[in-house]
């Protein structure tokens, strides 16, 4: 589930993407190296996510800098 890029359905972050960098029992963390950077994400219910099909490799969410690409580079091929 870690590197699983989501879209945010509730929430201030309501339709932006990110992904999940950490779970614990009944909530998932989530960054997208902007607002949430990976020192400090966004404690989120999953239930007001929603997954996508795609999972990044460790190394491409490794830094803050190379989160922000990586979501870019996916965000620019789905449309």
């Amino acid at each position: 589930m870690i590197g699983t890029i989501v879209c945010s359905k509730a929430g201030s972050d309501k339709g932006n993407f990110s992904v999940i960098v950490k779970t614990e029992k009944n909530a998932v963390f989530i960054s997208n190296g902007k607002r949430y950077k990976l020192s400090s994400p966004k404690k989120k219910n999953p239930k007001h996510l929603s997954f996508t099909n795609t999972t990044l490799k460790n190394e491409e969410f490794k830094t803050d800098k190379t989160l922000r690409k990586s979501l870019a580079i996916w965000c620019s091929n789905i449309k």
